[in-house]
């Protein structure tokens, strides 16, 4: 219910103020990629300036999310190897029980009656 209530407060102002974005920039635009000759129409592309914007955004967001990906590699790679270590000692805490229990079995005198 909580997060039905957070999405309806930010998701429904942020559609609106897309929306409204891209109808005040609905305009097109050329973009070109050749700085000695702007009127080269191989390298420019036209569109309406919204798409740029929002592609700028995307691009951004991946961006983004790839230089934190790549900054906490070494927190991923030393979770992993303490798992792993973590795993190794449980398994021979698990072996040495089993043999305490099986000597222990193993001692005990038969029952009398």
């Amino acid at each position: 219910m909580f997060k039905k209530i957070v999405n309806i407060v930010v998701l429904v102002p942020l559609g609106v103020i897309l929306i409204a974005l891209s109808v005040a920039n609905r305009q097109s635009v050329t973009l070109s990629l050749n700085p000695f000759d702007p009127a080269d129409s191989v390298l420019s592309v036209s569109a309406p300036f919204f798409l740029f914007l929002f592609l700028a955004v995307v691009l951004g967001l991946f961006l983004g999310a790839a230089v934190v990906w790549l900054s906490q590699g070494k927190y991923r790679r030393r979770a992993r190897n303490e798992a792993h270590e973590a795993l190794k000692w449980h398994r021979e805490a698990e072996k040495h029980r089993s043999e305490a229990e099986r000597l222990a079995q193993s001692s005990l005198p038969a029952p009398q009656n």
